[in-house]
């Protein structure tokens, strides 16, 4: 199998699958031991979630604290659901843990359009009473970086707070300048699923979103995985350490893309993008068919949670794409581990499947 399917979730790390093993064994090392107890199994253990803490914090802007969930979409949840400041503002091509809870939220919600690369206009006017602008750091769809920074500080201009999903962003770009809350998912770099983090800048009120025995602070009851954490923790230092190296990998392998499929259309920008992801278009092309030719190669036509579905990408569409064009399209998605032989065999597959449909 050739996995082109990062963007949907990433292998787990060498180094993060070590960092969990120990906090995985039996009744001989205490590793099982609750990190919320007080004797010296428990502190042992919470002392690993401290370091992980660190460890993801790295990758994070100063000046904030990171609050362990269950993954990016209660990180999401809670920095929506618990912060009450007025409206909404939300990019038309957010993930969808953004815009259902931005709806479930009972607050009015102001949809930001892109353009057709893929962009929100920095300069956008923000609705009268919005308190909360949520714009991603990178779109898991079509890969392209947003303007965040400068987002930001019209927010902050107006008296609101930025929210922003870095889940396919962080640990593989700076991290979004001016954000007030972030979400990150462990298993988009390298990290086991189970794990995210809400990021939340110093001085910014949240409420708990879910109650009980008041871990995190108060802010997220439950009991920590010492496991999820490590491999946590150690995926982010292995990002942080790799960052350029892994950039420059990824930017290869989409060159070599890109001249393997030299008749596709690019969706989304050319230059604010991030290179591991490359979602391209050839008019006329039956992609559920191509998927099902090529069963040993792992790729998608939109978003892991949108699949499915039959309809065609909200993303796509928000770009300006007919119905047809957006059924046309496909995700490629490459990672760390991913090698210029794959990218190049998954490409003459793909070229060939293409060509036999005529398209």
């Amino acid at each position: 199998m050739i996995y082109l399917d990062n963007q949907a979730t990433t292998p787990l790390a060498p180094e993060a699958k070590e960092a969990m093993l120990r906090w995985l064994s039996g009744p001989e090392s205490m590793g099982f031991a609750n990190p919320h107890s007080a004797h010296p199994a428990g502190r042992a253990a919470m002392a690993a979630v401290e370091v992980a803490r660190d460890q993801v914090a790295a990758l994070l802007p100063s000046g904030g604290r990171v609050i362990f969930t269950s993954g990016a979409t209660e990180a999401i949840n809670q920095a929506i659901l618990s912060v009450r400041r007025g409206g909404l503002a939300v990019s038309a091509i957010e993930h969808a843990a953004v815009i259902e809870a931005a709806l479930a939220s009972g607050a009015p919600v102001q949809e930001l359009a892109v353009d057709a690369d893929g962009l929100v206009d920095p300069e956008v006017e923000f609705a009268e009473g919005t308190g909360l602008v949520a714009v991603m750091q990178v779109n898991n769809e079509i890969g392209t970086v947003q303007p965040v920074a400068r987002l930001a500080e019209r927010a902050h201009a107006i008296g609101a707070l930025l929210l922003c999903d870095a889940v396919q962003g962080a640990g593989k770009l700076a991290p979004p300048e001016g954000a007030d809350l972030i979400a990150v998912a462990a298993h988009k770099l390298y990290g086991p699923k189970g794990i995210g983090a809400l990021w939340v800048r110093d001085g910014v009120k949240i409420a708990p979103y879910l109650h009980g025995g008041g871990q995190e602070g108060g802010l997220r009851s439950g009991t920590l995985s010492p496991a999820l954490c490590a491999g946590f923790g150690a995926a982010a230092a292995l990002a942080k350490a790799r960052m350029e190296l892994d950039f420059q990998h990824l930017q290869g392998l989409a060159a070599a893309a890109r001249k393997a499929l030299p008749g596709w259309a690019l969706n989304g920008s050319e230059v604010s993008r991030w290179p591991g992801n490359l979602n391209l278009r050839l008019d006329g092309l039956d992609v559920p068919r191509m998927m099902s030719e090529l069963r040993d190669v792992a790729f998608s036509a939109g978003s892991a949670c949108g699949s499915g579905s039959g309809k065609p990408s909200r993303v796509l569409k928000a770009i300006g794409l007919a119905d047809r064009a957006a059924k046309s399209s496909v995700r490629l998605g490459f990672g760390r581990y991913t090698s210029l032989q794959e990218v190049e065999d998954a490409c003459a597959r793909i070229a060939a499947a293409a060509a036999a449909q005529g398209v």
